[in-house]
């Protein structure tokens, strides 16, 4: 299983900004730079699973729902994620979408 680290750093930096943290009160808690703590917030760097745990442990969430969207442990966790990628696209991008998942979703 491969991990979309930008997902995982937009899952991290929403929540933080839900619970009123900072990337300054953060990088303090790791102990690192918030360069690097922006960084994995764009998915622009991997995050090691010390690292994650430490990030988890700040804000109080757990390293499921990070690393697969679901609260829940269940194998449903794909639901989630599909829907966050939509989330940022257009009507048109949305329909298109549409047109492509509908003869999967009807195959029999």
């Amino acid at each position: 299983m491969s991990f979309d680290y930008a997902i995982i750093g937009k899952r991290l930096k929403k929540t933080g900004e839900e619970k009123g943290y900072t990337q300054e009160k953060l990088a303090e808690f790791l102990n690192v730079s918030n360069a690097y703590v922006s960084k994995i917030e764009r998915g622009k760097t991997t995050v090691n699973l010390n690292t994650l745990s430490n990030i988890c442990d700040f804000l109080d969430i757990s390293p499921a729902f990070v690393l697969t969207g679901s609260i829940s442990t269940s194998r449903d966790y794909l639901r989630s994620e599909i829907t966050e990628m939509i989330v940022g696209c257009s009507p048109g991008k949305v329909k298109l979408i549409a047109k492509i998942i509908k003869p999967i979703i009807d195959y029999k």
